[in-house]
């Protein structure tokens, strides 16, 4: 089953588990000890490939054959921390900021990030013309306050010297990525600081202009975009369970490796499935090219996300920091079946 969450407003449903819509599972388990049903979100993005692939060739399924699983689909990350807040969901592929969020407003009790899935691939889109010199006085939009691109806007704005509160310099709106495209090609903002493929599209179908490409703020060019967190209530109750949904990512980043086209097929066809529409080659092609993917969750990106996250005035971390926020033992042990090499928390595990 898959439920599209269009909105905060339906996260807000979504987490009062009173709604019909919504059926929590029991506590029963299967005979192998993982849960009768299991709930595992993601985006219709291209940056959630790994995910877009594990649920087209029901790789899920293969690794949790005696569990019932429901999909949830987000708009934003924030709204997948929401819904593990209100405990409907267990597991989902998510952005760095929202996992740093949800871990840091919950004193470190909420989530822990179990494996790394999608690098790179986002853009700050501006109208033809734009330069860092006329930035005042401009509009912007970002997929969601608190989200990962808006903290990336935000703290390179601070770093440019420029204030985006109420009366600042420039003005930010969060906005849904389909709605900042309309909005893009009408001229009503001026720039989006977006992930791929609306990148892409603002360029190729908004005729937008690339002002930053993130990859050249980041150290050798890598930065986290997508990962995959779980409730930690979750996580120690059904660890079997974290480690089947780890095999099927693992699969579908080898088929992503070992067979591009296939990888995008799959991509679009689940994208085109939860949207009802169908990126153009164009746009695919540019898009693709700009991500990369892998399990290491890039641990000192995610610490860099942080720092700007606390820079923006976004977030409050404790004296402990993000420590605790990965538990990378059940990914590592997996990888080591197969002959990989371990994934690095960089400190930051318990």
């Amino acid at each position: 089953m898959v439920q599209i969450i269009g909105s905060l407003a339906a996260v807000a449903v979504i987490a009062s588990v009173a709604m019909s819509a919504i059926k929590l599972p029991t506590a029963a388990e299967t005979n192998s000890g993982t849960p009768a049903t299991i709930r595992i979100g993601y985006f219709a993005n291209i940056t959630h490939a790994p995910a877009l692939i594990a649920v087209q060739k029901g790789l899920f399924s293969k690794y949790l054959p005696d569990t019932k699983i429901e999909y949830f689909v987000f708009p934003s990350g924030p709204a997948a921390v929401e819904a593990f807040k209100g405990g409907a969901l267990d597991i989902s592929y998510l952005g760095p900021n929202p996992a740093i969020n949800g871990f840091a407003t919950t004193d470190g009790s909420l989530l822990r990030i179990v494996s790394g899935a999608t690098y790179g691939g986002a853009q700050f889109i501006v109208q033809p013309g734009i330069t860092e010199e006329t930035l005042q006085g401009k509009n912007f939009a970002t997929p969601g306050l608190g989200g990962t691109q808006d903290v990336a806007l935000r703290s390179w704005l601070t770093n440019k010297g420029l204030s985006y509160e109420v009366g600042g310099d420039v003005s930010i709106t969060p906005s849904d990525n389909a709605a900042t495209l309309a909005l893009f090609q009408k001229g009503d903002i001026d720039g989006a600081w977006v992930p791929e493929p609306w990148a892409s599209r603002l360029v190729l179908e908004g005729k937008g202009e690339v002002l930053v490409d993130e990859t050249d703020l980041w150290k050798d060019g890598q930065f986290v975009t997508t990962h995959i967190a779980s409730t930690t209530a979750f996580a120690a109750k059904y660890p079997a369970a974290v480690e089947a949904v780890l095999q099927a990512n693992l699969d579908a980043l080898q088929l992503i490796a070992e067979d591009p086209a296939e990888a995008k097929r799959l991509s679009l066809a689940e994208i085109a499935k939860q949207t009802g529409k169908t990126l153009a080659a164009d746009v695919v092609e540019r898009a693709w090219a700009n991500l990369s993917f892998g399990y290491d969750p890039l641990a000192k990106a995610l610490q860099a996300s942080a720092d700007s996250a606390v820079n923006a005035g976004l977030l409050k971390l404790g004296p402990s920091g993000l420590k605790g926020i990965y538990n990378l033992a059940p990914l590592n042990s997996l990888v080591a079946k197969r002959g990989l090499p371990a994934a690095d928390s960089a400190g930051l595990e318990e």
